[in-house]
């Protein structure tokens, strides 16, 4: 479908962080004075993935998570692109030519000061400005967002600081705690059996970027409520569970989430994950956790704003 007068913006957006969202909030604020639609454009999967085959390219948000967050900014259209090796060998002015101003009506490109698109990132800040003259579309340079340091908010910056557990300066340049969404699968039952009932989320995706492994703090959401959160994320040596899980004891809810979608906060982190030497010796210190995990988030609003589920 075409679109007829729109104000663009292109590129990959993993982690929609403040960077992002001041862009986005700018193509908006430009198309609503113009009388135009605000369109975003971007890829999947992400270019990286396809110019480096075999490599596998950590993403702060998958294809679902990176939409919902983009449905929150009040864009008119969100276009994903298939990226593959014949996108990939589109230059410059053939992608801007029939993707933005044919199929996107773009009259308006925003675009930062590193972005870039096209082969070889050939269309950037540098090089658009005269191909909109001939291609008959304006370009406004955005410059990038700092944080209180004069730090630029990046994607990159906040993969690093996601993989070193540095949460709180995560959290900062997301605008928001770092996430996972994903469906409530069942687990093994060991967690009631130590009288601490936990969900256990179904697999992370692979190419998910994750702090950590370790016991942390955090929050749950699902529709219809919130809850505070214990999380596990990582084997379980006491038992002799060597995969990779996630899971989470909630705070003020007993319910049925089994089959229902979920978004996972990780807040703060509290230890490593350890083996010890019994059961009850893993019994003790998950109950020394969940006090260090209520201690917390006690500054943080309410941790339960739905019902236990089938209480209607």
């Amino acid at each position: 479908m075409k679109i007829r007068g729109g104000v663009v913006t292109v590129g990959t957006f993993d982690g929609i962080h403040l960077g992002h969202q001041e862009l986005v909030r700018g193509v908006v604020r430009r198309a609503r004075a113009g009388g135009q639609a605000a369109v975003l454009v971007t890829f999947e999967p992400t270019p990286a993935t396809v110019l480096t085959p075999g490599r596998v390219s950590a993403r702060l948000t998958t294809r679902v998570e990176r939409l919902e967050m983009l449905a929150e900014l009040g864009l008119d259209r969100v276009v994903v692109l298939r990226f593959d090796a014949a996108m990939a060998a589109m230059s410059a002015e053939e992608f801007t030519a029939k993707v933005l101003v044919e199929r996107c009506g773009m009259r308006e490109l925003l675009i930062g000061v590193d972005g870039g698109f096209g082969k070889g990132r050939a269309a950037d800040a540098r090089t658009l400005p005269a191909l909109g003259e001939r291609l008959g579309f304006t370009v406004s340079v955005v410059e990038p967002v700092r944080d209180e340091s004069g730090e630029v908010v990046s994607s990159s910056r906040i993969r690093k600081a996601v993989q070193s557990g540095e949460l709180e300066r995560a959290a900062r340049w997301l605008g928001r705690p770092y996430r996972i969404s994903g469906a409530v699968v069942p687990g093994a039952g060991r967690g009631g059996s130590l009288g601490i009932h936990t969900l256990n989320l179904e697999g992370p995706p692979p190419d998910k970027v994750l702090p950590p492994d370790g016991v942390y703090a955090g929050r749950v959401e699902w529709s219809g409520g919130t809850a505070g959160a214990m999380l596990n994320q990582g084997p379980r040596p006491t038992v002799g569970d060597v995969r990779r899980s996630l899971e989470a004891h909630l705070f003020e809810f007993s319910g049925d989430l089994y089959g229902r979608t979920v978004r996972i906060e990780w807040v703060t982190r509290l230890r490593d994950i350890r083996r010890f030497e019994s059961l009850d010796g893993l019994r003790l210190q998950l109950l020394q956790d969940r006090e260090q995990a209520l201690a917390a988030l006690s500054g943080l609003p309410r941790t339960s704003t739905a019902p236990p589920l089938g209480a209607r």
